[in-house]
């Protein structure tokens, strides 16, 4: 979580915000059932449940789910006062939830590292209800001739080297740009959530097309 936020200048705890306003008129209803998918320690949990309770006093009924036990673990003892919150360990391309179980699914900084986009779009596109919504926050590739250099410079040189001096995994952070380097871009996830059923996808780019 501290190296989440000192390498991102402090933007990932914004960016879970914004994302969680973009679906406000669904976390303020009193009945909505949330799954926010590859919660991590939960911060985007927390971030939907706020959100939520600003507008009903309390926050909506929300899973967070995980393949990674020990995320969970982390995320029950940070969170242990925040609400309804429950915390599930499961595999996003086979989830045990009925169809049709959730008003709005959200997916922060894990999706990309599903084994296949496909099978977990169409697992999310079937707990959702008819009706239901589907947030995806991820890293892209820049688009612009000025900034790609300088993101390529700062993703595959500086935040291998600070993550894992840092963390001690070295593995890890050097595994980070490779792995946002093979993500589809925003257009092509767009078309790859169509394709699997979704209606309107679209997609909205912030700090520098990054």
């Amino acid at each position: 979580d501290f190296l989440n936020h000192l390498l991102s200048f402090s933007l990932d705890r914004i960016w879970r915000k914004k994302t969680a306003k973009r679906f406000r008129h669904i976390l303020a209803r009193p009945d909505a059932r949330v799954l926010d998918l590859c919660c991590g320690t939960g911060d985007l949990t927390l971030a939907l449940w706020k959100e939520g309770k600003r507008s009903t006093g309390k926050g909506p009924r929300i899973v967070g789910s995980d393949f990674a036990h020990p995320m969970l673990c982390l995320a029950r003892k940070k969170y242990s006062n925040a609400g309804p919150q429950r915390y599930v360990e499961a595999d996003a391309l086979t989830l045990p939830f009925p169809d049709g179980s959730f008003d709005l699914v959200t997916a922060a900084f894990g999706f990309r590292n599903l084994v296949n986009y496909e099978t977990g779009l169409r697992e999310i596109w079937r707990v959702l209800k008819p009706g239901g919504e589907a947030g995806i926050l991820e890293f892209t590739e820049p688009q612009s001739a000025l900034v790609r250099p300088i993101y390529h410079l700062y993703l595959r040189r500086i935040v291998p080297q600070v993550g894992g001096a840092i963390s001690g995994s070295h593995a890890a952070y050097s595994y980070l740009p490779v792995s946002v380097s093979k993500f589809p871009s925003a257009e092509e996830l767009a078309g790859l959530m169509t394709k699997c059923g979704f209606a309107e996808a679209g997609f909205r780019l912030w700090t520098m097309g990054t």
